[in-house]
């Protein structure tokens, strides 16, 4: 994530959180195809983020949360918004023992 939010034009087309998070599941599934056992938190609309997300902002899961954080939280551009939120997101996390493993 932080060679995203250091270099987002690389990774993702305008800006668009619509293509971070395919991104993201690719990703996923990648880690999933090759039998990595990587804690995977941003399934598009239930995964521990886009759950967080739901609960401390109330926003709308059913598009999942690329839509939501560019329809509801329209205040400053998407890429600035989700890495604000993700670093929110992280924090909480920041105590937590992952046995070794890596967190996406």
């Amino acid at each position: 994530m932080e060679q995203v939010r250091l270099r987002p034009g690389m990774w993702v087309r305008g800006g668009s959180l619509e293509e971070l998070s395919t991104m993201l599941f690719g990703y996923s599934v990648a880690l999933r195809v090759h039998g990595v056992d990587e804690e995977f938190a941003f399934h598009p609309s239930s995964g521990p983020f886009a759950s967080w997300l739901s609960r401390e902002y109330g926003l709308p899961m059913a598009l999942g949360w690329a839509s939501a954080i560019e329809r509801h939280l329209p205040d400053e551009p998407p890429l600035d918004t989700f890495f604000r939120l993700f670093d929110e997101f992280r924090q909480p996390l920041a105590g937590r023992v992952t046995g070794g493993k890596g967190t996406f």
